[in-house]
This record gives C-alpha cells, sequence and structure tokens, in this order.
C-alpha cells in the first residue's frame, strides 16, 4: 500500500511495490495495489480496498480486474484509519462478476431481487476525449454490447463538462483557478478535482497533524510533499466544497434518475511504465483525477470493468449509478460482463 494512501501508482519506499500481474514493468496503481494485485494473480478470489480519490478503481483498471467503489456511506468504515472521511469508501476487487456482486450483497446487506433495466446509458464525449487511446477502443464495445441486450434507444450521449458547469454553480470559485485553454483539460472537471483536492487536505490534516508534528515520519519525498502541502493548509473555500459536493450530487441525481448510468473512462489509458518520470506521472494522474473526481465528489457507486488490452497494456471503462443504487449497478455489470469482453475482443482486433 502507499504510505499514509496518498498516491494512485503502488509504491512504497519502505516496501517497493507489487507486481502488476497484468503487466509487470507497470505500476499497479494505488493505494490498495496490494489488494488488486493478488485478485489479479489468482491468488485469491476477491480482496478489499479503500477508495478515496480513485484507490480502488485505479489499480483495478491497472491490474485488469473489476472493482467497485460504493456509495459513500453504504458501507461502514468504522475500524479504518480515515484518510478524508467525507470521501472514504471501503471497495473491493474480483475477477469475475458473480464474485464482484456476491461480495456487494454480503458488504452492503442487500436483500434478493431482480435486476432492473437500465433506464438509460450516458456516454459523455468530452470525458472519453481524455483518453490516450482511441475512444472507440472503449466505446464502441460497449455500444454494441448495450444495443445487443437493452436496445439502442436507451444510449445518450452528452457533454458532461458543460452540464456540470451549468448545474454546479458553486464550482465557479474553482474554475476561475483553471486555465480553460489547457490542452486535454475539461476546465469543469478539472475545478472538480481542485474541489475534492482541497477537501481532502483539510480533512487529512485534521486527522493526521497532531501524528506527524510529533513521530516526523519518514516518508517518500512525493508523499512527504503531499502531506506537507496538506499540513500548510488553511480553511478558507472549505465551506465552497460542501457546497460543490451537495449541488453535484443533486446535479447528477436529476440527470441519471432511479436506473441511469453514466459510462465514462476509469483513467485516461494504460497504466504507465515503472520509474516514469515524475513530471510526466502528474500530468497522467491530473487527468485522471477529473474522472475520478466526479464519483467521489458525488458520493455515487462506480464499478471499473477491463476491456482488454490496448498495446498489450490493460484499459477499462466506468460505469456509475446514483447514490444508494449500488445493487442496480452490480446486476448490470453482471449482465453486461460477458457481452462486453467479446465486443472489446472484437474491437481490439480491429482498431
Amino acid at each position: 500500500m502507499d504510505e499514509m494512501a496518498y498516491s494512485l501508482t503502488g509504491d512504497n519506499k519502505h516496501y517497493g511495490t507489487p507486481r502488476n500481474p497484468c503487466a509487470p514493468d507497470y505500476v499497479p496503481g494505488g493505494s490498495s495495489s496490494g489488494s488488486a494485485v493478488a485478485v489479479g494473480a489468482m491468488l485469491v478470489d476477491f480482496s478489499l480496498g479503500s477508495d478515496t480519490g480513485g484507490s480502488v478503481r485505479v489499480p483495478a483498471s491497472n491490474c485488469g480486474i473489476l472493482g467497485f467503489r460504493p456509495s459513500h456511506n453504504a458501507i461502514s468504515t468504522v475500524g479504518v484509519i480515515p484518510m478524508a472521511q467525507s470521501l472514504d469508501t471501503v471497495g473491493w476487487f474480483a475477477r469475475e462478476p458473480s464474485i464482484l456482486k456476491q461480495v456487494g450483497r454480503v458488504l452492503l446487506e442487500l436483500p434478493e431481487a431482480d435486476p432492473n433495466r437500465p433506464s438509460q446509458i450516458i456516454i459523455p464525449t468530452d470525458c472519453f476525449q481524455l483518453l490516450n487511446i482511441p475512444s472507440e477502443r472503449l466505446t464502441q464495445a460497449l455500444v454494441r454490447s448495450v444495443e445487443k441486450l437493452f436496445g439502442g434507444a436507451i444510449i445518450k450521449h452528452a457533454v458532461l463538462g458543460d452540464y456540470i458547469r451549468d448545474s454546479v454553480p458553486a464550482l465557479s470559485s474553482f474554475l476561475c483557478q483553471i486555465n480553460e485553454d489547457q490542452v486535454d483539460s475539461i476546465p469543469s472537471l478539472a475545478a472538480l478535482s481542485s474541489a475534492r483536492q482541497l477537501l481532502q487536505r483539510y480533512e487529512f490534516k485534521n486527522h493526521h497533524e497532531d501524528w506527524v508534528s510529533a513521530v516526523k515520519p519518514d516518508l517518500d519525498p512525493i508523499i512527504s510533499e503531499r502531506v506537507r502541502q496538506a499540513l500548510e493548509l488553511t480553511e478558507e473555500n472549505i465551506d465552497i466544497c460542501w457546497s460543490v459536493k451537495k449541488e453535484l450530487h443533486s446535479a447528477l441525481t436529476s440527470l441519471l434518475g432511479d436506473f441511469g448510468v453514466l459510462a465514462i473512462p476509469t483513467v485516461p489509458g494504460p497504466p504507465p511504465k515503472l520509474q516514469t518520470d515524475a513530471s510526466s506521472l502528474d500530468v497522467s494522474v491530473e487527468k485522471a483525477f477529473n474522472l475520478l473526481s466526479i464519483a467521489g465528489l458525488s458520493e455515487f457507486c462506480q464499478v471499473s470493468i477491463p476491456m482488454g488490452l490496448h498495446d498489450n497494456l490493460p484499459i477499462s471503462i466506468s460505469l456509475l449509478a446514483k447514490n444508494g443504487a449500488d445493487g442496480f449497478l452490480l446486476d448490470l455489470v453482471e449482465t453486461l460482463y460477458e457481452s462486453l469482453q467479446e465486443q472489446a475482443a472484437i474491437v481490439e482486433k480491429s482498431v
């Protein structure tokens, strides 16, 4: 696990980096890297992980397995050392959708029920433009699978960044800090990422400042810098973060309804190579947080689904549903999974 659960790479100064079983020369993803690697290497059928900013979803994508971040507060975090309590969740990994669902039904205490049909599956074209691989590598397989199982009428296309900009007015104070001409950036999603980062640092400081000051732990330089930035934070703009969360939750609930689904890339593409230059890695992480912050700040549930390989490296797609619709999303993954894998294999050969 990354030190202090404060990274997305899986590296640990003291114990090294767990070996990515799907791509040994590439990062497994953090911070729950060990849990993901254990599942990907077929050592266990499932494992647990914590997800605050993306620490289940990223290693799931990088290791080519399923990863589920539940709705916020759907699973108790009692006994878990907090990172940032308003973002923390307990998630899990599996290789098979049936196991992912079985684990979810136990952890979420879900009753047996007939699956609900999705009312709409929204594909935000702007989010897929963040990919560093051809977007059709993911969207074609998804569209074909949905058409086959549910019909094409439920597929909708949208520009999510514009919708969030117009529906989350509290973001304006963060938007003014974003360079709207920046390549490969969606300003409103970058603003969401800034709000999430601020809230995470603030809550991390509240939980851990006394311990860090007293113990002065020996941390990796990158982690140490992140901890320093958190400890130097003031309370300025924290109230705006709460407004952003509330407005985003309301906006996405209105967009999706009870059984709507938002489909986005989990991360911008395949995992980075081990020992990637820090500046290059920062760009990749920044783009990833544009996508990861959607579920984090809205408190929605999200599942990362492997979609085969691109240039021999694992890639994935994510499905999000409203807070409390975890059972619906687990059912949908089980229904879609086989078709998605078949279509992904076909697209892999043609793209």
